[in-house]
């Protein structure tokens, strides 16, 4: 029988997957004004370092059959939650995501008081006043195992950056998870791992792979360390997670767009399109790392909602930061996504998960059927 992880919200017009479906033009979009947000870095904030075009944030995404999920409500979210804290753990998309929660919450209280810290690898932001008191975290943890980085020496800078610590070596733990500990604590907690597994050259970021007793210089098929340490990301969370304190979620791949050809527009990049890719496909090929996924998550015995957002944010070419990730506009991002923007969505339907029976949320699901959320 074929896996299905997907979650799903069934409604008297029958059953509709969240995750099917086409973007469709909303005037009443976005969801709330992103210069109003305190929250958004440089590199997410494309309208303050000045995109032109604003149509790209007039999406709304629609599933297949018309059964949309209930429009957000972050002051019914911030209701369910006083006292509680959610987290997001995995690399800068994970941010990418934490920022737009965020974001989403403020717009439901913008009178509330709060508190941030920016911190590596843990950043908060708290909304302190006693009627709401709900802690949103990012724990900054691209592989979700460990990767241990051995200090060489302390460069003494200035002042205002005392020190820079020069690395001896990087050794990723493919096998080892040793600061999980804070993942326990939390109330709802959203996974995320994949794009620093393919990085290679100036950019990749481990000198070497331990797995046991085995070293390796590299592991030339990235997709199996992916994998491997996936693995090991599930049943350190199928050993230490207890379903009925905290609900786990796995936020899906999310898509890069620096090549047009592989969407049918060969010369262009993300910078060059302001609207998305028409209808429910994406023309190019599937992330290889989706079918992973999911066989990893199919073989858990905890309850993990897949947060499935790979086909719908390859629909958005229109949507990364591009040349707006800075005000000097000299890099170009087609990685990330601008905020307001797609992680709207992902937390749209991360809500809708949130929001369902509680019965799905309390016990273990067979992965072998759908999810039902009503």
């Amino acid at each position: 029988m074929a896996v299905d992880t997907h979650a799903r919200i069934v409604n008297v017009g029958g059953n509709c997957d969240f995750y099917k479906g086409s973007w469709v033009y909303d005037e009443s979009y976005p969801l709330y004004d992103s210069l109003q947000c305190p929250f958004i870095p440089g590199d997410f904030h494309c309208l303050s370092n000045g995109r032109p075009d604003k149509q790209y944030l007039k999406y709304r995404w629609s599933p297949t059959g018309g059964c949309d999920p209930p429009r957000f409500d972050g002051l019914d979210l911030v209701n369910r939650f006083k006292g509680k804290k959610i987290m997001f753990v995995g690399d800068s998309i994970s941010n990418n995501q934490w920022v737009s929660f965020a974001c989403m919450i403020h717009a439901a209280i913008p009178n509330a008081n709060f508190t941030t810290y920016h911190g590596v690898p843990m950043a908060s932001i708290n909304f302190t006043d006693p009627e709401y008191n709900i802690s949103i975290h990012f724990n900054f943890k691209p592989f979700l195992v460990e990767l241990e980085e051995i200090p060489k020496r302390i460069i003494n800078i200035d002042n205002h950056k005392p020190f820079l610590v020069e690395l001896e070596e990087r050794i990723l733990k493919i096998d080892t998870i040793s600061t999980g500990d804070l993942w326990k604590e939390v109330d709802v907690v959203i996974f995320n791992t994949w794009h620093w597994w393919f990085h290679k050259g100036k950019i990749q970021h481990w000198d070497k792979i331990q797995d046991g007793n085995k070293t390796y210089k590299d592991i030339d098929d990235r997709l199996a360390a992916f994998a491997k340490g996936l693995t090991t990301w599930s049943t350190w969370v199928d050993k230490n997670i207890d379903p009925k304190k905290t609900q786990v979620f796995y936020q899906g791949i999310s898509p890069t767009h620096p090549k047009g050809k592989d969407w049918g527009f060969p010369h262009t990049t993300c910078a060059d399109h302001t609207t998305p890719i028409n209808g429910t496909t994406y023309p190019g090929i599937p992330e290889p790392g989706v079918a992973v996924l999911k066989e990893v998550l199919s073989k858990m015995s905890n309850h993990v909602i897949l947060l499935d957002v790979t086909t719908m944010s390859q629909l958005r070419k229109d949507a990364h930061p591009s040349y707006y990730t800075n005000q000097g506009r000299t890099l170009r991002d087609c990685g990330h996504w601008c905020v307001a923007g797609v992680p709207d969505t992902w937390n749209h339907l991360l809500y809708a998960s949130i929001v369902g029976r509680p019965e799905t949320r309390t016990h273990r699901v067979d992965m072998n059927l759908p999810i039902l959320i009503t």
